[in-house]
């Protein structure tokens, strides 16, 4: 776990830009009280960088690995009082009673790209029914292109910033290639989950960044504008 966490942090770090990107989408200033959830937290990288960004937020982590939800608590150290994990698995429909059934915000990064196709479209709607209205869904995730001639561009230009790309993708080792496989193997193009945004409810459904196979999107649901939690609580 600790050699998985080393690495973890590595991608964590060259991905810090885009996370920060996704955290100043949400509509609060820096000092706004308010509470999101992080969908598929893993060991809290997303929850880390909103924290910091907004210094009264609350975060609750949903997240089915103890293994993953050990080392969060280790890394989340310094942001003890305002973060709690619940365990929740995201391929089932039942959401654990922990999380509120009103939030102020959801964020999900490197996670929806898991699951089936059906259930990617269903866990849309069910958050949907999680915020309150006017408030924001965020998500951060690699996609697949869609076709091959886009795929081989998508490849190339990678392979221009990564030379050593190529090589690594020749000699894999079985453990490699089986991560590569599970890494892909529910992965799809951008329109689709930006069509089932919208069929969920959401509105200004948005693509705010992509590069190649990474894109940064979300949508909101109808409302008021949304307004911080009151009383700056914690989450409990």
């Amino acid at each position: 776990m600790r050699s998985f966490a080393a690495s973890a942090q590595q991608r964590e770090r060259e991905r810090h830009e885009q996370v920060l990107l996704l955290a100043r989408l949400l509509p609060f200033d820096q000092q706004d009280a308010f509470t999101f959830l992080d969908l598929g937290a893993g060991t809290g990288a997303a929850s880390r960088v909103l924290l910091a960004e907004y210094p009264r937020a609350s975060a609750i982590l949903a997240e089915y690995s103890p293994q993953m939800t050990a080392e969060g608590h280790r890394q989340m150290a310094p942001f003890a009082g305002r973060y709690r994990y619940v365990e929740m698995d995201m391929l089932a429909s039942d959401w654990p009673a922990e999380v509120p059934p009103q939030l102020d915000a959801v964020v999900s990064a490197l996670s929806i790209h898991h699951l089936p196709d059906a259930r990617k479209q269903a866990i849309f709607g069910e958050i949907f029914g999680r915020l309150r209205p006017g408030a924001w869904y965020v998500n951060y995730d690699p996609i697949r292109a869609p076709d091959a001639v886009v795929e081989a561009v998508w490849e190339r230009v990678n392979d221009r910033y990564d030379p050593e790309a190529p090589y690594e993708r020749a000699h894999r080792t079985p453990q490699e290639q089986a991560r590569y496989e599970n890494h892909v193997r529910y992965m799809i193009p951008l329109a689709p989950q930006l069509e089932w945004l919208r069929q969920a409810g959401f509105i200004q459904v948005e693509v705010f960044w992509k590069r190649l196979d990474w894109v940064i999107y979300g949508g909101c649901r109808p409302g008021l504008t949304v307004s911080p939690s009151p009383s700056g609580r914690g989450p409990g």
